[in-house]
């Protein structure tokens, strides 16, 4: 049954409640999220204004290069504030959603740090996300517990990860919360309410607010973050610098700022990370109108493809030099239970990207999975020793120009009909998950979130509009496409059985898929339409 509550005469909440959420959706903490909405969400929308006049000028042939009035900012003499004690050793974070048993599991993985994501791993239904920041609440407290269905419990163990939050991004909005008869910001609803109920506990518990912003296109937008800090800070009389925010270089106008947004963000910033899937799909849609351009399976974009290297290399110099963290991308496979080969395989594969990241002078890397955090710390101890960070390595070999970001030929590389049928099969099952309400969904031994079905169905748009063809001869056509998507879902009705696959939601993932693979305008976001029928 939905509840609505009326903050004042403008604002209110309107989504299912449960007793649960009484404690987190308070008049006093409701009411902070919408201050923080009204001064700030007018410019929110004026930067998400300025992407849309970017990607005309790209459409029209502009391209990328750093920017030339920020050159003062590039040369100049500065350096960040430093982190405090518990984000100094970063050599292993695990990520994931913020569901009851997650949280406790992450946070007893024994990685150094656990990023609890409300973002691309999180379905955002209303019950996903306020029962996650009640769990986090929980946890901040270490009153959190969990006992499954058959009977095990799970608590938190006497050591656990320094916890991070990533809020959504400024694209998205949160439907159930209106503030003056508009839908709230999701960044500054999932930020307000974790930061205003826990800012002093973490503190009190030699902690501290600590967050992973995703989805920056710019300077300026990580301004705006540096100003909701200010004024969060400022309203709870916490000192200013306290929160620490470590932003996601994961599209590729963000890559020609990366000075620019850690000086924005100077006295607030704990690094950059290297978002690996999200960064393709950026190159993908910005490049979108580039007649001809198509990047090969997505499988075959390792991060050792010259561009990639070069983005990534440019983040860990970057850094170094102002001393913030640079850190890896993730590594998302799920070990099997059943197929050891399969694990020995993957394993390899994984402590290869890892051992790079290491030389690379990377202060850590991410894992999806509590059983690769054995093996990612030892693979970051054996280059690390007893330091806790690289931030010594400045890495002044690197050299990395504007051509050398934009040059996205892989050599050897190509488009087959295994990677075509690969990201229409993915991303629908994906789809279907995400529409269920599971962000984090475990689909052939890997852990795919929202980057995974991005860069799918941006790859399938980008294929048809280039009029490509497959190395074995099939144009990628729309119907080409369709017929890979009917054969599909089949298959999967096939395997689930008719009851399962009734409650699956594939075929509406399906539709989904197929409006945003095969439009003829690009979609900037999967998650914008699929939203509007998410809890229907």
């Amino acid at each position: 049954m939905q509840e609505i509550r009326v903050l004042g005469p403008l604002a209110k909440t309107k989504g299912t409640m449960d007793p649960a959420f009484d404690r987190i959706l308070t008049s006093e903490a409701l009411s902070f999220v919408a201050d923080l909405h009204r001064l700030f969400d007018a410019r929110r929308i004026e930067l998400l204004a300025r992407r849309e006049v970017r990607q005309q000028e790209l459409d029209s042939g502009a391209g990328f290069d750093f920017l030339p009035d920020t050159t003062a900012i590039r040369d100049g003499e500065w350096s960040v504030r430093p982190a405090p004690p518990d984000l100094q050793d970063r050599r292993c974070e695990i990520t994931g959603p913020t569901d009851r048993k997650m949280v406790i599991n992450a946070l007893n993985s024994g990685a150094r740090v656990f990023m609890a994501d409300f973002e691309d791993s999180n379905s955002p239904t209303w019950d996903n996300m306020v029962r996650g920041q009640s769990n986090l609440f929980d946890a901040v407290r270490r009153q959190i517990d969990f006992t499954a269905d058959t009977g095990k419990r799970y608590e938190l163990s006497r050591a656990s990860a320094t916890l991070m939050v990533r809020p959504r991004g400024w694209h998205l909005v949160e439907k159930h919360m209106e503030i003056d008869k508009m839908p709230a910001s999701a960044s500054l609803f999932d930020f307000g309410l974790y930061f205003f109920h826990n800012a002093r506990e973490l503190l009190d518990r030699g902690s501290g607010p600590y967050f992973y912003i995703p989805k920056l296109e710019s300077r300026l937008e990580a301004r705006l973050w540096n100003d909701v800090f200010l004024r969060a800070q400022e309203q709870l009389g916490i000192a200013e610098g306290t929160i620490k925010a470590t932003v996601l270089i994961e599209t590729i106008p963000a890559a020609f700022e990366m000075e620019e947004i850690l000086y924005e963000l100077r006295d607030h910033s704990a690094g950059l990370n290297a978002g690996r899937w999200d960064y393709i799909f950026s190159v993908i849609k910005k490049h979108r109108s580039r007649a001809g351009f198509a990047l090969p399976d997505r499988g075959q974009i390792s991060m050792t493809a010259p561009f990639m290297r070069s983005y990534t290399e440019l983040l860990v110099k970057t850094c170094h030099k102002r001393g913030a963290f640079a850190m890896g991308g993730m590594a998302a496979f799920i070990p099997s239970r059943k197929d050891e080969e399969v694990n020995r395989i993957a394993f390899a594969k994984v402590a290869e990207d890892k051992k790079r990241e290491a030389a690379d002078g990377c202060d850590g890397t991410w894992v999806a999975h509590p059983d690769l955090v054995p093996l990612v710390t030892d693979i970051f101890t054996e280059v690390l020793g007893d330091a806790p960070n690289q931030l010594g390595r400045q890495r002044q070999d690197v050299s990395v120009t504007a051509s050398d970001l934009t040059q996205f030929t892989i050599e050897g590389a190509t488009i087959t009909e295994s990677g075509v049928r690969q990201n229409v099969d993915v991303a629908i099952q994906y789809i279907a998950s995400w529409l269920r309400g599971t962000g984090a969904a475990a689909i052939y031994n890997l852990m795919e979130d929202v980057a995974t079905a991005e860069i799918s169905r941006s790859q399938i748009w980008q294929w048809v509009r280039s009029e490509s063809v497959t190395i074995e001869g099939v144009a990628i056509t729309p119907s080409y496409v369709n017929k890979i998507a009917d054969e599909e879902t089949e298959r999967l009705r096939a395997e689930l059985g008719h009851e399962m696959y009734k409650v699956s939601r594939l075929d509406e993932a399906r539709v989904l898929f197929t409006d945003v693979a095969l439009a003829d305008d690009f979609p900037d976001f999967l998650t914008l339409p699929a939203y509007d029928v998410l809890e229907n």
